[in-house]
């Protein structure tokens, strides 16, 4: 069964504890949760651990929702894990409800340091999460009920063709401008960025471009093909779509992705964009 990775944990304050499975986030920092028994307060060995009752782990819930061609996981306290297929929720009844430790445990163990900290701060977070041989996953961790919450979406493998997602050929006309403003609007899960993705990746095998994307998080990677593509994320690599989009002209961009515009100052620096020779991609 795979642990739970922390990738945030590079600094020397936590070299200390990598090996302990579980952090707490308590009194302004990290720390490791001691595993003690139930009935005294010596440590676990490992074959009490393996009789303890089961807990929530994440990479083995997510291996389950790929393994059902699941679009969405649901973590709640309160509840058993539930799973969106095929458009519809049903509910992992094997598994015991979600404790509020089991949420705060999950929550933190996968958001990056800078994530936990905006957590902290607004009491939600978005974040792409990776499980090595599985795939990559959009999450969005919120409060509710005073406990920890939270959804995964699953980023599918690969970056479909306009063909296999049987977009009609004004799709990639628009892919071909030179300059302009394109604008990918829809209701959730309605192929917005799927979209978009297959629009850069036509880009980028056809064309010697350099393209630059400004994401929240970065959902799909683009591998340098004929054009080089340039990927920043909101809060890792700058502070938000409007710092952003006040320097991308001074990196020499060719096409500009705004993973979504979302207040005034970033719609008018994308529209400052395309007017200035550079094709820009957004939604709404």
């Amino acid at each position: 069964m795979p642990s739970l990775r922390l990738p945030w944990a590079r600094s020397p304050e936590f070299l200390s504890i990598r090996r302990c499975k579980y952090l707490w986030f308590s009194e302004g920092r990290f720390v490791p949760i001691a595993i003690t028994s139930e009935i005294g307060e010596h440590p676990r060995t490992e074959s009490a651990i393996s009789r303890r009752p089961r807990v929530l782990e994440l990479d083995e819930l997510l291996n389950e929702a790929v393994r059902r061609e699941a679009s969405d996981v649901h973590i709640k306290v309160g509840s058993p894990p539930y799973l969106r297929v095929d458009g519809l929720l049903f509910a992992l009844t094997d598994l015991p409800d979600v404790t509020p430790a089991d949420t705060e445990r999950v929550a933190f163990a996968i958001m990056p340091k800078a994530r936990a900290e905006e957590f902290l701060e607004k009491q939600e977070a978005d974040f792409a999460y990776t499980v090595a041989g599985l795939g990559r996953f959009r999450a969005n961790v919120f409060r509710q009920r005073g406990s920890v919450g939270m959804v995964l979406r699953r980023v599918l493998p690969g970056i479909p063709s306009f063909e296999t997602l049987g977009l009609p050929p004004v799709v990639r006309r628009l892919a071909e401008e030179p300059r302009g403003l394109v604008l990918v609007t829809g209701p959730t899960g309605s192929g917005k960025t799927t979209t978009l993705a297959a629009m850069i990746d036509h880009i980028n095998e056809t064309m010697a471009k350099h393209i630059m994307t400004i994401e929240d998080p970065i959902e799909v990677l683009h591998p340098d093909k004929r054009s080089i593509v340039n990927q920043r994320e909101i809060g890792t690599d700058t502070e938000d779509f409007h710092a952003a989009l006040k320097r991308v002209l001074r990196q020499d961009p060719d096409v500009i992705l705004i993973g979504e515009m979302r207040d005034p100052e970033t719609v008018w620096a994308a529209l400052s964009a395309a007017e200035t020779g550079h094709l820009v991609f957004a939604t709404l």
